[in-house]
């Protein structure tokens, strides 16, 4: 892999007493997961957030799956700030005016230990810095960083900050600080070169309804919610859609590939306006109030575009270490994000514990992650992301789909029925798919799932 090297915004510190044993940028849920588990192990942690508090800064609500949490909070489920809990996924394949849904629901995600919630990141990343202050991190808000400290010898032995003789030194830097890490590049553990080829840009409406509004359209009641994700939304444009409920409001979406955002000369609130137009969704946001219009870069490269997760002082944990895992039927993030922190925390504790800080003595961080699903899950499905935004499953597979459905169910008396083969060679050459690579995208997904 080719690094970018180390910043010249680096500063070289001779030898100091330690502010802190471990500092955390950026108070998001792998921040704060982090911080927690440093604090418990009996190490003071500082959780430098930008924002006036954690969550200020965040435009981010969806859904989050909370289970990694059964390690960090007992009965979580009874404290985090919750909209609804999922208890109704849906799968939409569409064209501009048609819809394949596939829509399971279950009883069973709708009591403890549930599967999945919708939560406002600005409720969610508080409640999750509340925890590591009260296990004894410090919270310092307000306080951007502006670049890493190093020893004589280029290990990272501290952050530089925007405040007046704001320097904070410590044992471990543990950079959370997002998407487009510049900690991560600073330290040269990033390859930038084909960096826009990973990111994706999640543009969001959140609408206001009633309660009752909600409960009725999405056939739901109490705190149940829908989750719906969506391919063939975009115009063509790599990627995809979403909505969900929130209690009294529901958010709409598309997540699309910066390439083809370039490209394709489209402004990603056009592509949301077509969505709400779309038949299939207009039933369900007719009315809705917006209240909140948000964009951001989401991380969707996957394993094959992480960076090296540690070096000598430094660790790399969630969005920063490109940690979303965006697989077509898997969407997930905010997981992966708490179960990285905690693991970066663990070993952060642990090398300051053995006294070794060095690249060495923190390589135990990415065995933690290779034995927990944060890289299992990454490391099973690395060509999900390559297939989910390839030409094919977005312009040409949504139509197929759609089209063969439609054969399937559509009377033309006094013609006959025309048999599954028929209609499926019909709906291939109608929608310019060649078998073969449907066979071969077929084998690449099922040998991901195996």
């Amino acid at each position: 892999m080719t690094h970018a090297g180390p910043s010249s915004q680096s500063a070289v510190v001779e030898a100091t007493t330690r502010t802190f044993d471990v500092i955390v940028v950026g108070a998001g849920p792998a921040g704060s997961a982090a911080a927690l588990e440093v604090a418990r192990a009996g190490y003071s942690v500082a959780l430098v957030e930008r924002g006036p508090f954690p969550g200020s800064k965040n435009v981010y609500g969806g859904v989050v799956y909370g289970r990694i949490l059964d390690e960090l909070v007992p009965r979580w489920w009874e404290r985090m700030p919750v909209q609804r809990w999922v208890t109704r996924r849906q799968t939409m394949i569409m064209t501009e005016h048609q819809a394949l849904t596939v829509d399971f629901r279950t009883e069973d995600w709708g009591k403890p230990p549930y599967n999945g919630a919708t939560a406002h990141r600005a409720d969610l990343d508080s409640w999750l810095a509340e925890l590591a202050v009260e296990a004894g991190a410090v919270l310092v808000p307000s306080t951007v960083v502006t670049g890493l400290l190093r020893d004589r010898a280029g290990a990272v032995v501290g952050v530089r900050t925007d405040r007046p003789d704001g320097d904070l030194t410590g044992g471990v830097v543990i950079a959370c600080d997002g998407v487009n890490s510049f900690l991560a590049k600073e330290a040269g553990m990033y390859d930038t070169e084909h960096e826009a080829e990973h990111l994706t840009l999640g543009v969001k409406q959140t609408l206001a309804l009633p309660r009752e509004t909600i409960e009725e359209r999405f056939a739901v009641t109490g705190r149940d919610g829908v989750d719906i994700e969506m391919l063939g939304c975009t115009r063509g444009i790599p990627g995809g859609g979403f909505l969900y409920t929130n209690y009294e409001s529901i958010s709409i979406g598309v997540v699309l590939g910066l390439p083809g955002v370039r490209d394709g000369k489209t402004r990603p609130e056009d592509l949301v306006a077509d969505l709400k137009r779309h038949p299939a969704i207009a039933p369900l946001v007719r009315g809705g109030e917006q209240i909140e219009y948000s964009a951001h870069l989401i991380p969707e490269g996957g394993y094959r575009s992480m960076p090296e997760l540690a070096g000598d002082g430094i660790l790399i944990a969630g969005d920063a270490a490109a940690m979303c895992l965006a697989a077509g039927l898997w969407l997930e993030g905010v997981n992966f994000a708490l179960g990285a922190g905690m693991l970066a925390g663990r070993a952060a504790a642990r090398a300051l514990k053995a006294g070794d800080v060095s690249r060495a003595g923190l390589g135990e961080y990415r065995k933690l992650l290779e034995n927990s699903f944060v890289l299992a899950d990454h490391r099973k499905l690395r060509d999900f992301p390559g297939l989910v935004l390839s030409e094919r499953m977005q312009q040409r597979y949504p139509g197929l789909v759609c089209d063969l459905v439609q054969g399937l169910f559509q009377v033309d008396n006094p013609a006959p029925k025309p048999g599954l083969r028929k209609l499926l060679l019909r709906s291939a050459k109608n929608n310019g798919v060649r078998l073969r690579d449907l066979a071969r995208d077929g084998w690449t997904g099922m040998r991901g799932l195996r």
